[in-house]
């Protein structure tokens, strides 16, 4: 009897532990909401357009019909802008491929190792241009890459077919973009521009209230000023694509531009406006700070009063004075061209200005992204010819691509294991619908129908941020190892071969990703400072680019620098403010030089202009402190143009001197000469 009592508290005590797991795994599922209406759409829409141009593709009687489903999941986005630009860049890149992939076979059809040496290389720069792009750009770049493996690769040991491979690809490929375009349009895909507006409003809001408050209560710090820029810095792959949506494109987009590169200013402009409150000595700060408090509230008559007080300060103030006043009138400025690049992208009139929105990337990244993918084209080049493996052509194929497509994205690790993970579940999918559902059918209706259960959560896990890899990666490959033909195989050999592929390429890419020159967020961080140095002593010495230009640069060099996390919070602020400080002192730097330059024919401004030049040359704030000085006491009776670019060059030379004296240790670090 204590034997049977004590088996019966076992038992109670394991359904129990049971009952919780249970439990727990319900709680899981209620917490797990319901796809939205919007993620059924898209799904519905990729679905119906991937089946149009299968379908097309057959009744054509393509030799690659899949490509031409690949190519709608491929293309596949939530927004009808995003994917028409894709498609843009992906028959673009084809195009490209394939003139390489004939180059290639017409030099090397009798010589295998000059032919992969020539692919390995070509692949290697398709990809460090693609890391110098941005977008649908940086992806038409890769794929030029890897379409020379599709047509050339894969063809090593019959190059007389080439040519006709790359013909049914391009022609595959042009089918699937017309499905999809076709189907985004019939059934009113949501567009882009309903994003990139509100988004930028959003971003809008934002730079203001941060202005607001660096008037009010000081510089709210970088660590804050970095939140606004990445939210300005975001939209920037929208406007990309909105141009494509909208007859008038190219004026909204532009005007888009505008916004972005006018709301980066304005976060330059603020910070530079408190360190003028703060650290100046003029009477007039509380004032000129509630007028510019006003403009940003919409008052129309701020702007003409802090340019009339800007202009009495060039005439009788002192240079603490010109700065605060200029650095009021550039906030208000740039807001009012932040408003009218807004007000252009909803009207689709033309912006007040044009101006383009340059990104930031390092060379040493780019280099070792490229080397990279080389690496791990020649390991496995290797790896595959020495196990005497068949499919050896196909092998390198898949590894290129999977190669090429991790080093444009964001997060190549998560890349990686989203290929890792989603190829046996992509695989998995592909012999269940062909062996068990279609199981020897040819009609057309029920691939169909078999296939959407698929393609729909694929559609599910891709809008999820945290499994968009794994659902791209099913998206993609489920048509690739199910290779839907007219008829149908259904070979047992060829599925095994092509998952055993598939998942060894998705093993090899998760195992170079981690070990061949893995990048750190420390040796970013370094990258960038070394960047960011190469770029100020460009300004101090008056050879760099002009300044509107250098904010938007600067701005995205901070937006990345503020993502690269340091093991200690207070060393990644530390840097973070050195690197602001770098920024502010590169744009008031390069602000000043051009001023310079218009000055220097003035009569009676060449001495002061010398001095100025000099001082920027030394890093000397006291110098230039000195200079500023003397070039507005020199300038105080010059024409009302000249009074204004006085008034620029005084104020960017007592905020470089304010950087200086504040930063001097930190510069010296850096080795920016006299530096303090």
């Amino acid at each position: 009897m204590p034997e049977a009592a004590e088996r019966r508290g076992v038992v109670a005590a394991r359904l129990a532990a049971v009952a919780d797991r249970l439990a727990a795994v319900a709680d899981r599922l209620d917490g797990i909401e319901p796809p939205p209406l919007s993620a059924w759409l898209f799904a519905l829409r990729i679905w119906l357009a991937m089946m149009l141009a299968l379908y097309a593709a057959f009744w054509l009687e393509l030799e690659s019909a899949s490509s031409a489903a690949v190519t709608v999941a491929i293309l596949a986005q939530p927004r009808r802008g995003q994917a028409i630009a894709k498609a843009l860049y992906r028959f673009l890149g084809t195009l490209l491929g394939f003139g390489v992939a004939i180059l290639l076979t017409a030099l090397f059809a009798q010589d295998r190792v000059l032919m992969l040496v020539g692919f390995g290389l070509w692949l290697g720069l398709c990809v460090f241009t693609a890391s110098y792009l941005q977008g649908v750009r940086a992806y038409g770049a890769m794929l030029s890459g890897y379409t020379v493996a599709i047509i050339a690769i894969s063809n090593i040991d019959a190059p007389q077919n080439v040519f006709e491979v790359g013909v049914a690809r391009t022609a595959a490929i042009t089918i699937g973009i017309i499905a999809i375009t076709f189907i985004n349009d019939a059934l009113g895909a949501p567009s882009v521009y309903a994003d990139l507006r509100d988004g930028l409003a959003r971003a809008g809001d934002a730079v203001r209230d941060f202005s607001r408050r660096a008037l009010a209560d000081g510089d709210p710090g970088p660590e804050e000023a970095a939140a606004v820029l990445r939210q300005a810095a975001a939209q920037r792959d929208a406007i990309g694509v909105v141009g494509s949506e909208f007859h008038d494109g190219a004026a909204r987009a532009a005007g888009a531009r505008s916004a972005v590169a006018a709301l980066f200013a304005a976060v330059t402009a603020a910070r530079s406006l408190a360190l003028a409150a703060a650290l100046g000595a003029s009477p007039d700060a509380d004032a000129v700070r509630a007028r510019a408090r006003a403009g940003l509230a919409g008052d129309r008559a701020a702007l003409p009063a802090l340019e009339a007080g800007l202009d009495a300060a060039v005439r009788d103030g002192t240079p603490d004075a010109v700065l605060l006043h200029r650095r009021a009138v550039d906030l208000l400025r740039q807001d009012a061209l932040a408003r009218d690049g807004c007000a252009a992208l909803e009207t689709g009139r033309a912006p007040a200005r044009d101006v383009g929105l340059p990104v930031h990337r390092d060379f040493p990244d780019a280099l070792r992204n490229a080397a990279r993918v080389v690496i791990t084209f020649a390991i496995s080049a290797a790896l595959f010819i020495l196990s005497g493996w068949p499919a050896t052509s196909s092998a390198l194929l898949q590894v290129s691509a999977f190669a090429a497509l991790a080093a444009i994205n964001p997060n190549p690790v998560g890349f990686a294991t989203g290929a890792l993970i989603g190829m046996p579940l992509a695989a998995a999918a592909a012999g269940i619908v062909e062996f068990v559902v279609l199981d020897g059918a040819q009609g057309f209706p029920l691939l169909a129908i078999a296939v959407a259960p698929v393609v729909f959560l694929a559609c599910f896990l891709s809008l999820r941020p945290a499994t968009a890899g794994i659902g791209f990666i099913l998206l993609v490959f489920f048509p690739v190892v199910l290779a839907p033909a007219n008829p149908q195989p259904y070979d047992p050999e060829s599925y095994i071969n092509a998952s055993v592929l598939f998942c060894v390429s998705g093993v090899i890419l998760y195992l170079t990703i981690r070990l061949v020159l893995p990048t750190t967020d420390a040796q970013h961080r370094d990258w960038s400072l070394r960047a960011a140095r190469a770029d100020l002593i460009g300004a101090l010495t008056g050879t760099a680019q002009e300044a509107d230009a250098r904010v938007v640069l600067d701005s995205d060099r901070l937006v990345q620098f503020a993502g690269w996390r340091s093991a200690c919070g207070a060393a990644h602020r530390a840097s973070l403010r050195h690197a602001f400080a770098l920024a502010a002192l590169d744009v008031a730097a390069a602000g000043a030089q051009a001023g310079l330059d218009r000055l220097a024919a003035e009569p009676g401004l060449g001495g002061p202009v010398s001095e100025a030049r000099g001082a920027l040359a030394r890093a000397d704030a006291e110098a230039l402190a000195g200079a500023a000085t003397r070039l507005l006491a020199a300038g105080r009776d010059a024409s009302a143009p000249a009074r204004g670019t006085v008034s620029s060059v005084v104020a960017d030379l007592i905020a470089a001197s304010y950087v200086i004296a504040g930063q001097g240790r930190a510069l010296r670090r850096l080795d920016i000469w006299g530096a303090g």
